[in-house]
C-alpha cells in the first residue's frame, strides 16, 4: 500500500527561501507557491493541513494586503487548516492581526529551519487530533445506541422503541432485511436490559446443518450419540443468566421449533440423551429476514412459535428507505478505515456522492462498509470516486404520482439532511449551502422533525 505523506504547502516569494524550506521539512510533502493566485491553486491541489505564509506577496511585496488576502481565502475554504504567518521582527502588529483572522501561529524571521520544522510538526499534530476528534464527536452524536449509526426519523423512531423493549424482559423478534443491522440492535437490547452483566450467546440457525443444531442449541450428554465421549452444554445454557440471540430464526427446522417452543414456554430443556430437565433463566431475542407470516401459510413455521417470539416486534427499515443515513453512514466508514489502514482520504467527490446517494444498496449495511472499505484501500486520491467504489449511476426509476407539496416537502428535507451530512452538523455552514439564515435552517429542522447532529 503506498503511503501518502504529510502535505505542507509553503506560500512565499523569495526563491531562496522557496529552496531553502523545501527541503528544511523531514516527512512532509512540500508545495511550494509564491503569490495569492499560485497558492490558492495549490491549497485546492494538495489540501494540506498545515501552511506556512509569507504576509509579503506579489504584487505588494513591502505590504501585508495580500498575504491578508490569502490568509482570509485559505481559512474560509478550510476553517480546520493550521497556517503558521512567517513575518519579520518589526511586524508583531500584523502578525496578531493574522492570529485574529484564524492564523494558527506566527514565526519571526530569520529563519532557522531546526525551530520551523519543530512549529509545523506541532501544527500538524494537533490538526490530526482535532479531525479524529471531529470524527468521534460526528460518529458518536450520529449513534442513538451504541454501535447504531443513524440520524434519519424512521431509525430514530426505532431506537427509541428498542430502548422502551430493552427495560423488559419480553422476547423480542427483529424483522429485516440482510445487512439492516439486527445483530447490533440484539447486542444494544442486551447492553440496555437488566441481564447485561450476562452472556450474550448468539447461534445462527440458517448456518449450522439441521442434524447439529440441535446440540448447539440444547447440548448433550455423554454417549447420546456416536462420538460423543463427553458431556457439551448447549448455546442456551451458556445464555443462563443473559440473552440469548437467535438469528435467522425463520430457518429453523420443523423439528426443532416444537422443542423451541416448549422451552420459551417452561424455561427448562433437556440435552440431547438426557433425561434431566435443566431450568435456564436468560432473555430471548429472535431475527430473520424472511416473512414469517408467508412461512405460516406454506405450513413451514409454527403459528404458536411466531406469536411466543414475537411479543414485541421491531421492523428495522432497510437502508434505501433511511433518509439522510447513507451519506452519514459513508462518512463513519470512510473515517472508520482511514484510521485502521493509515490513509488520509480526505471525503467524496461530487459524483461520487450522488452515486452513493442514488444507489439502492440491496445489501444495506453491510453492502455500503464493505464497499467503503475497498474503496479506501484502492485508492490513490484524496477523494473517494465512483470507480473507487464500483458504482455506475442508476437507471432513472419511475416515480409513483406525488402532489406538489409532497415533491417540495421530500426535496427541503434531502437538502437540509444532505448539507448538514457534509459539514458535519455545523449550523452556519449548512444555511450558508443552503442560502438561507440560521433561524431559518432551525424553523426547518423543528418542522420536518430533523435530528441535528
Amino acid at each position: 500500500m503506498k503511503k501518502i505523506k504529510k502535505r505542507l504547502l509553503v506560500i512565499e516569494d523569495d526563491p531562496g527561501l522557496q529552496s531553502q524550506l523545501r527541503w528544511c521539512f523531514d516527512g512532509f510533502e512540500v508545495f511550494l507557491a509564491g503569490d495569492r493566485v499560485e497558492a490558492l491553486t495549490q491549497f485546492h491541489k494538495c489540501q494540506p493541513s498545515v501552511v506556512t505564509l509569507d504576509l509579503g506577496l506579489p504584487p505588494d511585496p513591502g505590504g501585508v494586503s495580500e498575504g491578508m488576502a490569502t490568509l482570509e481565502e485559505i481559512i474560509a475554504l478550510a476553517p480546520a487548516t493550521k497556517v503558521i504567518v512567517v513575518t519579520g521582527n518589526d511586524d508583531r502588529r500584523n502578525a496578531v492581526q493574522a492570529i485574529s483572522l484564524g492564523a494558527y501561529d506566527f514565526y519571526l524571521k530569520p529563519i532557522d529551519a531546526e525551530t520551523l520544522s519543530l512549529v509545523v510538526e506541532r501544527a500538524y499534530r494537533l490538526s490530526q487530533l482535532e479531525l479524529e476528534n471531529r470524527e468521534l464527536q460526528s460518529v458518536q452524536q450520529a449513534s442513538p445506541l451504541r454501535g447504531i449509526i443513524a440520524s434519519s426519523p424512521q431509525m430514530l423512531a426505532v431506537c427509541r422503541s428498542t430502548e422502551k423493549m430493552a427495560t423488559t424482559d419480553a422476547t423480542v423478534l427483529l424483522l429485516g432485511e440482510s445487512g439492516t443491522g439486527k445483530e447490533l440492535f440484539a447486542r444494544a437490547i442486551h447492553e440496555m436490559g437488566t441481564r447485561s452483566q450476562g452472556k450474550l450467546v448468539a447461534i445462527n440457525c440458517a448456518a449450522i446443518p439441521e442434524h447439529l443444531l440441535e446440540s448447539e442449541l440444547f447440548g448433550y450428554e455423554k454417549g447420546a450419540f456416536t462420538g460423543a465421549n463427553r458431556q457439551v452444554l448447549g448455546k442456551i445454557e451458556y445464555a443462563d443468566g443473559g440473552t440469548l440471540f437467535l438469528d435467522e430464526i425463520g430457518d429453523l427446522p420443523q423439528l426443532l421449533q416444537s422443542k423451541l417452543l416448549r422451552f420459551l414456554q417452561e424455561r427448562v430443556i433437556e440435552r440431547v440423551g438426557g433425561r434431566q430437565e435443566i431450568a435456564v433463566d436468560l432473555r430471548v431475542v429472535c431475527a430473520t429476514h424472511q416473512d414469517l407470516n408467508a412461512r405460516i401459510t406454506e405450513g413451514l413455521f409454527r403459528q404458536d412459535l411466531f406469536y411466543r417470539i414475537s411479543e414485541m416486534t421491531i421492523h428495522l427499515p432497510p437502508l434505501r428507505e433511511r433518509d439522510g443515513d447513507i451519506l452519514l453512514l459513508a462518512k463513519a466508514f470512510l473515517a472508520k478505515y482511514n484510521r485502521e489502514f493509515k490513509k488520509t482520504i480526505r471525503g467524496f467527490t461530487k459524483d461520487a456522492i450522488t452515486v452513493i446517494e442514488q444507489h439502492l444498496w440491496p445489501g444495506n449495511v453491510r453492502e455500503i462498509e464493505s464497499r467503503i472499505k475497498r474503496a479506501v484501500i484502492m485508492s490513490e486520491g484524496q477523494r473517494i470516486s465512483p470507480t473507487d467504489l464500483e458504482l455506475a449511476p442508476p437507471d432513472e426509476p419511475e416515480e409513483r404520482m406525488l402532489s406538489l407539496q409532497d415533491v417540495r416537502e421530500r426535496a427541503e428535507i434531502q437538502a437540509i439532511q444532505r448539507s448538514l451530512v457534509m459539514y458535519d452538523g455545523n449550523i452556519s455552514l449548512a444555511a450558508k449551502a443552503l442560502s438561507i439564515t440560521r433561524p431559518t435552517l432551525y424553523a426547518l429542522l423543528e418542522k420536518y422533525n430533523l435530528k441535528h447532529f
